[in-house]
């Protein structure tokens, strides 16, 4: 992995087809962030990782993760290709001791959502910095 620059605007990240690397994806972020607070850091590096394991456990590639810095907001995007699987808070289809990942994404962000595109969608979410 090269290692990226402090994030300007933003930057991107191909998430792997299979098994997702988890620690390489928390690591790629932490660097983008290195000038933010560690409290903000960790509430980002911990909504990459809910919003990427929700993108392999509900959806197909390929996938990507995108940081973004406007201002004082930091949005997190994660794309997949399974447009018609939107999420829904507090909800899973798995069982009913899951579905709190959202919940989780809901506290730490001052909002999220999705948005559908033609051959996926992307979940967001916006933290303040």
């Amino acid at each position: 992995m090269d290692a990226p620059e402090v994030l300007g605007t933003s930057a991107s990240y191909a998430l792997p087809e299979t098994d997702p690397d988890l620690a390489e994806l928390r690591s790629w972020a932490a660097v983008l962030l290195k000038d933010v607070s560690e409290d903000i850091t960790l509430d980002v590096l911990l909504v990459c990782t809910e919003l990427a394991s929700n993108a392999y456990e509900h959806a197909e590639g390929p996938r990507a993760v995108r940081i973004a810095r406007v201002g004082e907001i930091i949005r997190i995007e994660v794309d997949d290709s399974t447009p018609a699987e939107l999420p829904r808070l507090g909800e899973s289809r798995i069982s009913d001791s899951r579905g709190r990942g959202l919940v989780l994404i809901a506290n730490l962000s001052r909002c999220w959502g999705t948005r559908e595109a033609a051959d996926g969608k992307t979940v967001w979410a916006e933290i303040s910095a």
